[in-house]
């Protein structure tokens, strides 16, 4: 394996791992510090931006993973859902948790862009996967 391949491993791994400790992280904050002080309905937006940062650390992960098993020509694809799956965690997840916490509906503009890159992020992916030996 080239050294562009063990690093595209190392940092997604890295970063799906952390974003999935931020998740667990969020998670209880929002389960155990959050239920008493904001509203059911904003509660569930800050339960929604938790879920979808989890999915998306298991998407880091595999393109971690994935990484682990590419030819160094193939790479591009992979490096692109990566950073698709980093970039739309933190416009997703971290609109919606904003949006939950503060209740400023400006935040709400920012959610689909997050979206978007998740669904560009899997469609890097499958291209990846699909274009595998």
């Amino acid at each position: 394996m080239d050294d562009r391949l063990k690093i595209l491993s190392k940092r997604f791994l890295v970063f799906g791992a952390v974003s999935a400790g931020i998740g667990v992280g969020c998670g209880a904050f929002g389960a155990h510090g959050l239920k008493s002080i904001l509203a059911p309905e904003m509660l569930g937006v800050f339960e929604t931006g938790v879920r979808y940062q989890m999915y998306h650390a298991f998407g880091l992960l595999a393109v971690g993973l994935v990484a682990l098993m590419r030819a160094p020509l193939q790479s591009r694809a992979l490096e692109v859902a990566g950073w698709c799956f980093l970039v739309g965690t933190v416009l997703f997840s971290g609109s919606l948790y904003l949006l939950s916490l503060t209740g400023a509906g400006i935040f709400g503009v920012v959610t689909p862009f997050g979206g978007v890159a998740f669904l560009a992020g899997w469609g890097a992916l499958t291209w990846s996967v699909a274009r595998m030996v």
